[in-house]
């Protein structure tokens, strides 16, 4: 959440605690016996204002290959992401 927060700073889109959200699913599969973590989607929620839609929009599509923590399990770990405005 803190590399996109970051992100979104940049062009001044607002993530207070009341305005900026994520829910975290995994999924752990038994991959040859051990069980494994393949997929991670994160669901971020944000409330702005209508004429922002496109700059955060923009802010989701270029940080994941800024967050330490995607960039540690990449190429492990399947990773997806969304956003939800409110």
């Amino acid at each position: 959440m803190g590399t996109l927060a970051a992100v979104l700073a940049g062009k001044k889109i607002s993530t207070s605690q009341n305005k900026y959200r994520a829910d975290v699913k995994g999924e752990i599969e038994n991959v040859d016996g051990v069980l494994k973590i393949t997929n991670i989607h994160v669901q971020y929620f944000l409330r702005l204002d209508a004429d922002l839609k496109k700059d955060a929009e923009a802010c989701l599509n270029i940080y994941l290959p800024m967050c330490p923590g995607a960039q540690s399990v990449i190429g492990c770990i399947q990773i997806s992401h969304g956003i939800t405005f409110e």
